[in-house]
């Protein structure tokens, strides 16, 4: 998949130097651009022996300044998913304006973190400097939740896009790329800054039922009233009103959306931060949820499914298409759930081949991922059997001020 911004290409063999250099140098040739700004390299775990040689061979026959990535079982490249024995992809993008800074970060900082003044030191980016981060970090021995708690006091309300990685599970070990070097813990970011900025589309998979609601009693992660009536009340009228067809998919596939931001006049696909619907008791009234809902919170019900996940995308892409205007998309970066492609749509390709209908063609690439992050309203949170893209896109200048 190629245009004069990004180009993105698959690698479906094992280790060869001499194979791998040809390969990368003629990817380089075909971007017809001057020069690359950015790389970004996803690998399969056959590839955690080698890997440090394959980021040389790539860094030097493809010319890239600045490589990021990690690793993943599934991998993504233009208009294709690639689920298994999926090899390599790179992806080069060109972006005219660009300021780039990039550092990796582990959990040590994570814990000795004591407020925005903190990353703003350790980054080396004030958040006047930067329009967004990419982000790629390691599930096992690193508390993604808590730095994205940190990265949001020292950020927000810039998007923060990426996702964790995935790689050998039963040794519990991944791996996340800055330049030459190999990390097994950790993150590795990227700030965008400059003539370039970071658009989102954050599909979470599920689609709205019913109407929305006021959350009247909480406690913690309990929500005992809805609309001053039971909680299991409210979600047991929601399911009945449905049609039969879709209540026999119901059982297993119910979520609730809670609203980020109270202050719309209307509430939207995207408004919603979609947490799992842990327990329903109907002898209390109660529903236990994976998240901390707050008194006087709007909340909606939710349900996930493919046909679902593929609504919720379609209507999502289109909406970015909109708002996007016709400006210049110079590629993007697709993070998906590990629990979507084939096993959730019954069909390979699924969210690559929406997004270039949608929005492409672009060159595209990504991982599938143990945790997506992507923001909601100001926010940016880590979610689950969620695709989140990532749209390099060129950042109109401010206008002049008239004094």
């Amino acid at each position: 998949m190629q245009n004069s911004h990004a180009i993105a290409a698959h690698w479906n063999g094992g280790f060869d130097e001499a194979g791998l250099s040809a390969w990368a140098a003629q990817l380089r040739a075909q971007l017809a651009a001057p020069r690359v700004s950015l790389g970004l390299v996803f690998l399969t775990p056959q590839f955690f022996p080698k890997a440090k040689e394959v980021l040389e061979i790539l860094r030097i026959h493809a010319q890239i300044p600045l490589l990021a990535g990690c690793s993943s079982n599934g991998l993504i490249s233009g208009t294709r998913e690639v689920e298994k024995n999926a090899g390599l992809v790179l992806a080069l993008h060109h972006l005219p304006g660009a300021e780039l800074r990039a550092l990796h970060f582990q959990q040590a900082q994570v814990e000795e973190a004591n407020g925005p003044d903190y990353w703003h030191l350790k980054t080396g980016v004030n958040p006047d400097q930067t329009n967004g981060w990419l982000v790629f970090a390691d599930p096992f021995h690193f508390d993604a939740e808590a730095w994205l708690r940190g990265w949001n006091e020292a950020y927000a309300p810039k998007p923060i896009l990426g996702g964790l990685a995935s790689g050998d599970y039963e040794a519990q070990t991944t791996q996340v790329y800055l330049n030459g070097d190999v990390f097994e813990e950790g993150g590795v970011a990227i700030s965008i800054g400059g003539s370039v900025r970071l658009a989102s589309v954050i599909s979470q998979g599920c689609t709205p039922m019913g109407d929305t609601w006021t959350i009247t009693k909480t406690d913690r992660n309990i929500i005992h009233e809805i609309g001053n009536s039971s909680a299991y009340k409210v979600l047991a009228e929601t399911c009945n009103q449905q049609p039969p067809e879709i209540q026999k998919k119901l059982r297993g596939n119910l979520f609730v959306g809670l609203v980020i931001n109270e202050y719309l006049e209307e509430f939207h696909r995207g408004d919603f931060l979609i947490r799992n619907l842990i327990s329903a008791d109907p002898n209390s009234g109660a529903l236990a949820v994976a998240a901390l809902p707050r008194q006087g919170q709007t909340i909606q019900f939710q349900r996930r499914d493919g046909a679902a996940a593929t609504e919720d995308m379609t209507v999502l892409l289109e909406r970015a298409r909109q708002q996007l205007g016709g400006q210049p998309i110079y590629g993007g970066v697709l993070c998906c759930c590990n629990g979507r492609g084939s096993v959730l749509f019954g069909q390979p390709d699924h969210d690559a081949r929406l997004v270039q209908e949608r929005l492409g063609p672009l060159g595209l690439s990504g991982f599938f991922c143990n945790g997506e992050i992507g923001p909601v309203g100001e926010r940016n949170f880590l979610h689950g059997y969620t695709a989140a893209l990532a749209l390099f896109v060129k950042q109109d200048p401010p206008p002049i001020s008239s004094k």
